[in-house]
């Protein structure tokens, strides 16, 4: 593994302009630029760090860059008509070492090397009028989160991994280079972002520097990374337990530790604190509407709600795949009917309380929920309109700020999913809504696919309300269902128009309750595929039977044919390698003695 010095790998540099044409013509040739050199100059350090961010991941594409983020569609949020996508390969059950996307664990560590660089040379910029040492300090600062970010970002997929914190010289023995136990890699994680807090601001305040990271987002991967090490997967996991590397060294914890659980609801208050008084909040639209006040956290960049975001440019492929073919989309992202029935009722009682052994719903009656018959009035503000199903009628108003159903109101277009509607599958192509369901959640009412007019995407990675709910379920797991629990929960709700919780829950009860309000809260959001997988449950929510509406039915909007539940696909969940994903066998090839995930 040969590794060159010269800049000439680093391209990116040369779309930075230079300070002159002199500048330009006094420089050293490109090809003859060594690192150490090219430090020396502060817009060359700066395009260094500026390329260390190109590796934060594009969760905004669930399918056609499936090999970053195939988490939602393996979930049981989604469904998609495309059954090549990386995604479906995971619901059928047959992904293994040697077709396993490799892009997280190749991107991630091409990133954490390009931070590692510029840590071991930024000390050659020349601190001067244009550039102080507390802008320096910063700078270092945000190579030491994205370092530990892509370090949480593999760990989180794989489990132990290289802790990589300086660069491989070409005479480096890689044989060397071995998976470190699971609690070295969290606390090398928190160690970085501890050092980073230290060296970075809290907020952005200047405009061209929006999108960089701050102390805020620190504090939040930390919430995050707490709650999960306190969680099942990794608390003691007995199929892990025993997992040793080449020298008998325990690469998982050996018994469970509840202490976890206060670490967790400590860094997550800690979190919720610092960014209180630096003026982050809930985001609310300006009209306060409960749909808008959720709908709009997601389109409005740079809102006071968000830690942190991945800017992706103008790009249009969530609308395409989520606006209904009417109105030149895909129809390609489908909710599935279990995400639909997890919503609640608008007065907080729960319509659907389990299922009967062949997937028809046990109806909660005292909700008022029915699947029969149709709305006789206009909901508020056009939430559901007269005529459409009594499924869709009263629910939390994070539903419809989601979900795309049958007859809904989009762009001023009334969505017709049945067979033979203006977006039913009709008999055209691979395109189509599988489910019945479409995915609104992200999309941008304001682009036209037909004039080709999209919109800035920022992707929120880290937000405010996230670090609630961890907050929340740390603290219900430590001390049960206090006061700070009911607090924390009902202001996520009461900000989409949701009533309080129940009183006198008890400490299981409130467990379910917290887990129902994430996966609607952080629905879509590459939550639910790693919450299902932390609390132990995905061989039960991503395996079976996969409903939706009956789409191959229907010649109108009342047309009853058309609603009654149908198995879209059958979904396979090997137990238990799925917990954890392979490390792809060209890796593992490549480093003698390197340690597979267990089961695979």
């Amino acid at each position: 593994m040969k590794r060159t010095k010269h800049i000439i790998l680093f391209l990116v540099i040369s779309m930075f302009s230079f300070a002159s044409c002199s500048d330009y013509l006094d420089k050293a040739p490109e090809e003859d630029l060594l690192i150490e050199e090219a430090f020396l100059k502060r817009n060359y350090a700066e395009a260094f760090l500026t390329d260390a961010y190109a590796d934060l991941p594009l969760e905004n594409h669930f399918t056609d860059m499936a090999d970053i983020n195939p988490f939602v569609l393996a979930s049981d949020e989604l469904n998609v008509p495309w059954p090549e996508k990386f995604g479906k390969l995971m619901n059928r059950g047959a992904m293994n070492p040697y077709n396993a996307t490799g892009r997280v664990w190749i991107n991630m560590y091409e990133g954490i090397r390009k931070c590692n660089v510029f840590l071991e040379n930024i000390h050659l910029t020349p601190v001067g009028k244009d550039f102080t040492q507390k802008e320096k300090d910063t700078w270092i600062g945000e190579a030491l989160f994205l370092r530990a970010i892509y370090h949480f970002y593999i760990i989180r997929v794989y489990g132990p991994c290289i802790i990589m914190d300086r660069t491989v010289k070409p005479d480096d023995n890689f044989n060397e280079l071995q998976r470190s136990p699971l609690d070295d890699c969290i606390q090398f994680v928190l160690d970085e972002m501890d050092r980073a807090i230290e060296l970075l601001p809290m907020t952005i305040t200047d405009a061209s520097k929006i999108g960089r990271v701050t102390a805020a987002a620190a504090y939040a991967v930390k919430s995050r990374l707490l709650l999960y090490r306190a969680s099942d997967l990794w608390n003691g996991n007995p199929l892990y337990k025993d997992f040793k590397d080449g020298n008998g060294t325990y690469l998982f914890p050996q018994t469970k530790d509840a202490s976890w659980w206060e670490k967790a609801a400590y860094a997550a208050r800690q979190c919720i604190d610092s960014c209180r008084k630096a003026g982050y909040d809930l985001y609310r639209a300006a009209s306060n509407d409960p749909v808008e006040n959720y709908s709009n956290l997601f389109i409005e960049r740079n809102n006071c709600e968000v830690l942190l975001a991945r800017n992706c440019g103008v790009d249009g492929d969530g609308e395409k795949c989520s606006f209904p073919r009417s109105l030149g989309g895909w129809s390609g992202y489908n909710p599935t009917q279990a995400q639909v029935d997890a919503y609640e009722m608008a007065d907080g009682t729960i319509p659907i309380l389990g299922y009967n052994s062949d997937g028809s719903p046990i109806i909660n009656s005292a909700s008022g929920y029915t699947e029969t018959g149709f709305a006789t009035s206009d909901g508020p503000n056009q939430r559901w309109l007269a005529g459409v199903s009594n499924m869709y009628v009263n629910r939390d108003p994070r539903f419809y700020a989601t979900i795309n159903f049958n007859g809904a109101v989009f762009k001023e277009h009334q969505i017709e999913l049945w067979s033979t509607g203006a977006d039913g599958r009709g008999n055209e192509g691979r395109d189509y809504c599988t489910t019945g369901y479409l995915l609104r959640k992200h999309a941008n009412p304001a682009c036209n696919i037909p004039q080709n007019i999209f919109t800035l995407r920022a992707w929120i990675l880290f937000r405010l309300g996230e670090v609630y709910l961890n907050y929340a379920e740390a603290l219900n797991e430590a001390e049960g269902p206090v006061s700070d629990v009911y607090k924390y929960v009902n202001e996520i709700r009461n900000r989409s128009g949701m009533p309080d919780l129940p009183a006198n829950l008890s400490k299981d009860e409130m467990r379910e309750r917290i887990r129902r309000e994430r996966r609607i809260e952080l629905s879509y959001e590459t939550h639910r595929y790693f919450d299902c997988h932390r609390w132990m449950i995905a061989e039960d929510t991503e395996s079976g039977p996969v409903y939706g509406m009956n789409i191959a039915a229907g010649t109108h909007l009342q047309d009853p044919e058309y609603y009654k539940r149908t198995v879209v696909e059958t979904r396979v969940f090997p137990y238990p390698q799925y917990y954890m994903f392979p490390i792809m066998q060209t890796e593992i090839d490549k480093i003698e003695g390197f340690m597979q995930n267990p089961y695979w």
